[in-house]
């Protein structure tokens, strides 16, 4: 089928058909899991032998770049998508041309550049961090005396739980600040550092026929610059919580999103929200819903690129969902071998959901806990009780 423009014509994808998928990680293979179920078949092209996406689905082995096995790719799903947003957006607009891509390549391109996400945000009339390119040392010194102390620095591409960015505290950083990320030959971006009160995310999910759906609001704790907890109901006024679903329904729009698009933001303390990140496609704070939601995040993503109406997205539970990385992997594992007595005293039920990575690195995300209980606090009492996170 022959695209022009961004995205394709809109076409209903029938349980049955095959869904390809570029990249295989950890949110192809529960995409998978969660597909599969409603009948679909899924092929992934992913470079690493033995991927956790190839554990439960087809799996093509070649670099995200390859074209020929993007076009074999092509030729065994019925419809494309994509898991993580550093795939080739060059061989997703070449699939555009052989296959059917509804999310198209525009909102990965744009997604793939924080100046140009940025921008992208701005256009839908939705507030960012004040923020400055910056292309020389001289540029981020002036930069700085515009944006002021502390301030962030980070590539414009690439980077991800906290990779490829630099916190600025006083001058004195600026000199190495940009000799160390310069280096990667990236552009760079200057973000005014945003004294935020909580960070929240939304998951959107908007299908080619326009209809839009909002997850609940998640109240997301960070360690180290990689996600911890995930919050669900986020401790916030309803005011907030509806502030937030509306600005991530006015970049889902206007953005022309199709499929999932996950809204990070920050709230201060005066009530204000600013977006920090978009990632178009499922996203680690929406692993919650996969219990906790009526509708998963991984069907919901499935449904709209399959053109099918969305499911209802209200919450059946209060919920923490809590990232297990490679330090966590064995303690989390010994535990859920045995009678769970805090489980049990707390009136919770931890849900695990292991990734099938091959090696448990510090640091890596290895899998995931989703506590429901009856409330958030019982929830991360279990938590703090554990002590696995601790380490």
């Amino acid at each position: 089928m022959t695209q022009s423009g961004n995205q394709a014509q809109p076409k209903i994808i029938r349980p049955g058909a095959t869904i390809g998928i570029l990249g295989g990680g950890q949110l192809g293979r529960m995409m998978a899991l969660s597909g599969s179920n409603m009948g679909y078949r899924f092929v992934a092209l992913e470079p690493v032998q033995d991927a956790p996406c190839g554990q439960v689905a087809s799996q093509i082995v070649a670099p995200y770049d390859d074209r020929g096995a993007a076009r074999e790719l092509a030729k065994q799903a019925d419809v494309i998508t994509y898991e993580f947003e550093n795939v080739d957006s060059g061989v997703a607009a070449m699939l555009m041309e052989e296959s059917y891509v509804p999310q198209g390549s525009q909102l990965l391109y744009t997604t793939q550049h924080r100046l140009r996400e940025k921008r992208a945000i701005e256009a839908a009339g939705v507030q960012v961090a004040p923020y400055a390119e910056i292309g020389s040392e001289q540029e981020l010194r002036e930069a700085v005396e515009r944006l002021g102390l502390p301030s962030v620095l980070k590539t414009a591409t690439g980077g991800y739980d906290g990779k490829g960015q630099w916190v600025l505290r006083s001058e004195a950083d600026i000199a190495p600040a940009y000799a160390e990320l310069s280096r990667s030959g990236a552009q760079l971006v200057l973000e005014q550092f945003i004294r935020f009160d909580k960070e929240l995310s939304v998951i959107a999910a908007r299908s080619p026929l326009g209809e839009i759906k909002t997850f609940p609001v998640a109240e997301n704790i960070h360690v180290d610059n990689i996600l911890h907890l995930s919050i669900v109901p986020a401790r916030i006024s309803a005011e907030t919580a509806e502030r937030a679903r509306e600005l991530a329904v006015k970049i889902a729009e206007g953005l022309g999103a199709v499929g999932l698009i996950a809204v990070e933001m920050f709230l201060t303390a005066s009530g204000e929200l600013y977006v920090n990140e978009l990632a178009p496609r499922p996203h680690n704070s929406g692993h919650y819903t996969m219990e906790a939601c009526r509708t998963s995040q991984f069907e919901q993503h499935v449904r709209a690129i399959c053109s099918l109406p969305l499911g209802d997205t209200s919450l059946m539970t209060p919920v923490v969902m809590v990232n297990v990385l490679g330090e966590h992997v064995e303690p989390v594992i010994e535990r859920f071998t045995q009678a769970d007595a805090a489980a049990a005293r707390l009136g919770v039920a931890p849900k695990l959901h292991l990734y099938g990575k091959s090696e448990a690195k510090a640091k890596r995300k290895m899998g995931h806990i989703n506590v429901l209980a009856e409330s958030v606090e019982q929830a991360l009492a279990w938590i703090d009780e554990t002590n696995i996170w601790r380490a």
